[in-house]
Order: C-alpha cells, then sequence, then structure tokens
C-alpha cells in the first residue's frame, strides 16, 4: 500500500513546483493548471520508483510538454494563416462537414439526373457535361436545335426541382 501513498504525495509535493515552473513560461494561469494536471497525470501512471533523479526527469517531462505546446499553437497558427490567405483569395476553407456535404448533393444530384428519361439524361450530359454544341448533339440524335434545347429545359427543370431549387 506504501507506493501508492508515494504517488499521490508525489502529486501533492510537485504541484506548486510545476504551477510555478508552468507559469512562468506561459503567463497564463488556466493553461499553467491545464499543463500542470496533465504532468501529474502521467506521472501517476508511470512507474516513477525506479528514477535515479526524479527531479530531472518530472522537470524534463515539463519542457517536453512545453515543446508539444509550442509545436501545436505553431501548427495551428500556421492553420490559421493558411485559411485567411485562402479567404483572402476567394478560396473557401475545405472542412469536413462541407465535403460531407458536398458529397451528398452529388450523391443526390446523380440520383435526380439518374431518375430522368435516358433521351433527356444523355442530352444533358452531352451539352452541360461534356461541353457539345446543340447544334453537334442535334445532328447525332437526328432531331432539330429547338428540340435539344426543350431536352435541356426539361432536365434543368426536373433536376432543380428534385434538389429542391423550385418549390
Amino acid at each position: 500500500m506504501q507506493p501508492s501513498r508515494d504517488r499521490f504525495d508525489l502529486g501533492r509535493r510537485w504541484r506548486p513546483a510545476l504551477l510555478s515552473y508552468f507559469l512562468r513560461r506561459v503567463r497564463d494561469h488556466a493553461e499553467a493548471e491545464d499543463l500542470t494536471q496533465e504532468l501529474i497525470a502521467k506521472l501517476l501512471k508511470h512507474e516513477a520508483d525506479n528514477l535515479a533523479s526524479p527531479d530531472a526527469y518530472i522537470f524534463q517531462m515539463a519542457s517536453n510538454l512545453l515543446a508539444d505546446r509550442a509545436r501545436r499553437m505553431k501548427v495551428r497558427a500556421q492553420y490559421r494563416e493558411m485559411v485567411s490567405r485562402a479567404e483572402d483569395a476567394g478560396i473557401d476553407p475545405i472542412d469536413p462537414f462541407r465535403i460531407a456535404a458536398g458529397r451528398a448533393e452529388l450523391s443526390d444530384l446523380a440520383c435526380a439526373l439518374a431518375a430522368l428519361p435516358e433521351r433527356t439524361q444523355t442530352i444533358f450530359i452531352l451539352y452541360r457535361l461534356e461541353n457539345l454544341s446543340q447544334d453537334k448533339i442535334a445532328e447525332t440524335f437526328g432531331i432539330s436545335v429547338s428540340a435539344v434545347k426543350k431536352h435541356v429545359a426539361r432536365a434543368m427543370a426536373g433536376l432543380m426541382k428534385a434538389m429542391g431549387s423550385v418549390s
């Protein structure tokens, strides 16, 4: 039962010194508290009984925590700067929610496109996605240009209705 008592005393003994150490370096009491708690939790999980110099080990761990914190802050700052530059250039930042929403919309569009009559679907794909001219499509299908326009208009109306753009 003695080792667990020593571990409890270890946390109580080192908390003030660690808090002071972190406060001098981060100058934010809440952050220093968080770092102190994190280090004490790591110490309590670790078998510190066999250490030749526990003082040096504890403060090396504290130094490593500060280095990790500095790296995280640097990465976050770089990300914020990149997002800011992208927004200034008119580029929307990529985020997982927008990616998922975009994939869902694309899936809905594919379903709506598949629901169109085959000929209307093919004409729409050739005109809007393959950038084929209406004249070339009309010639290929042996129909008039106005019939191609009607197929494209029907496809657009069906897609808009399916996608919820038109009430």
